[in-house]
């Protein structure tokens, strides 16, 4: 995907070049006459760069889109759960305090990993392989994995655990 970008990047800055030096005198020869239209080159400078601008953040959130839409149906599909229903119940049953976790509002707790890019990671809590039926049952029961960890049992269900493991895979 940053290849296709860079490229792009490198087309835009290419035909604003060429667009810079088609408007402009080429040295040894006699030079234009100023037109009354010299502002022109400007103007078109000015809309292709726009132009250039526009279409690539429009391609830029598209593929953004659509990757999030791919990570949603793919953490959906590994967990059964539904990711909308996460940010509630990781405020209902504590998540909030303990963890930093990025758009869930007052998530800014210290106590155990920030929980980000769950699907990068290899181990669940430095320890359990990292799949979805681990992270389900880490949430529900992490006292059964490890006696000794700071974290409790909240309560959830593990209907809900399933919402939440679809919110961390998808994010």
């Amino acid at each position: 995907m940053r290849f296709i970008r860079g490229r792009i990047l490198l087309l835009g800055g290419v035909l604003l070049t060429a667009l810079w030096f088609w408007r402009q005198p080429v040295r040894g020869l006699t030079p234009k006459p100023q037109e009354a239209t010299s502002g022109f080159s400007t103007l078109v400078l000015i809309v292709a760069f726009s132009l250039i601008v526009l279409a690539a953040t429009f391609w830029l959130a598209t593929q953004l889109l659509i990757e999030s839409s791919e990570r949603d149906a793919s953490a959906r599909g590994m967990t059964g759960g539904d990711p909308t229903r996460a940010a509630t119940l990781m405020t209902r049953y504590g998540c909030a305090g303990c963890h930093t976790i990025p758009g869930v509002p007052g998530a800014d707790g210290q106590v155990g990993a920030p929980l980000i890019e769950m699907r990068k990671r290899v181990f669940i809590a430095g320890a359990l392989p990292n799949t979805a039926s681990n992270l389900i049952d880490w949430i529900v029961q992490p006292q059964a994995y490890d006696p000794r960890s700071a974290m409790p049992i909240t309560g959830i269900t593990r209907a809900e655990a399933r919402d939440v493991a679809a919110w961390l895979y998808s994010r």
